[in-house]
């Protein structure tokens, strides 16, 4: 049995700058390791071959990783078209080819558009999704076809920039959380009447986080700083309240809308005590109440 990591005590967020042939899980293994915290945990897979902007949460920061895990992602890529693979990237096994030499910039760029807004789309055999308690790509490296649902998303954008080689076509998608852009990939491949993969994906920004602020997973991991609690809300609605009120939220106590002021949305909302250290999070219960969704417990 392998030795216990034990809880260094670090309550945080830090943004990580993913490289590519590691999978996150690898990642948070990394980061459990360096800094000796044993409860650490991500805000969204990217795939083995992607890199990019990842949250890693620590202590009491992985409760409000279900909230860092639904913002919108953004992500550069390369679309190819003429080739269609196994796993809808560079990755997979060629299925199909297609004589597409003929497809322009700006049909490629038409042909994207088509794509924006909410759409329905279906999980590649090789996502995470589970399916009746196992995830579709067990189901695929067993060579089981299962029967998917397609899944509401939202594309708010989906730029193509230009040909940077021949059939190739650089991208931006800007993204709700859940949206597989190596499926957006093959769907303009098809809408071209043909088939096309995604190459290079790098995830450039989570909700307001960015990879410009990301850490590389590099020697000097260990004396990256962490965003507070606080901080790891940025761009949320946030209240600051008294040091009776604060008693009361690590109390689990249901609170009147008021308490907040104008904090109070129809999302979840930030509190701090007078220190404007975190303590919660709340949301809208019954009439003129709110509930906590997060209690923060040191």
């Amino acid at each position: 049995m392998g030795r216990r990591t034990k809880d260094s005590g670090r309550d945080g967020v830090l943004i990580l700058d993913k490289p590519a042939g590691i999978t996150s899980h690898d990642v948070v293994a990394r980061c459990r390791r360096v800094f000796g915290q044993a409860r650490a945990g991500h805000s969204g897979t990217l795939d083995p071959d992607a890199t990019g902007v990842m949250l890693v949460g620590f202590g009491q920061g992985t409760k409000l990783l279900p909230y860092l895990t639904a913002l919108g992602k953004t992500y550069t890529a390369e679309v190819v078209l003429g080739t269609e693979t196994s796993t809808l990237d560079d990755s997979g096994d060629v299925v199909a080819t297609y004589d597409m030499a003929g497809i322009t910039l700006e049909q490629v760029r038409q042909a994207a558009g088509r794509f924006v807004g909410p759409i329905l789309q279906l999980p590649p055999m090789v996502s995470a999704v589970r399916v009746a308690g196992k995830r579709l790509h067990q189901y695929e490296r067993e060579g089981i076809a299962v029967e998917r649902t397609p899944r509401p998303v939202t594309v708010y954008r989906y730029d193509v920039f230009d040909q940077v080689a021949p059939g190739v076509f650089s991208v931006e998608v800007h993204c709700s959380s859940g949206t597989y852009v190596r499926t957006l990939a093959a769907d303009v491949g098809t809408a071209l009447g043909g088939g096309a993969h995604l190459r290079t994906l790098r995830r450039t920004a989570v909700g307001p986080f960015t990879h410009a602020e990301a850490a590389p997973l590099d020697d000097d991991l260990g004396g990256r700083p962490m965003l507070s609690l606080r901080e790891a809300l940025r761009g949320r609605a946030m209240a600051v309240v008294d040091a009776d009120t604060v008693a009361l939220i690590r109390n689990g106590r249901v609170l009147a809308d008021e308490v907040f002021g104008d904090a109070v949305s129809d999302t979840a909302w930030g509190v701090c005590g007078p220190d404007e250290v975190l303590v919660g999070m709340y949301e809208r219960f019954r009439g003129g109440e709110s509930k906590p969704a997060v209690v923060i417990t040191r």
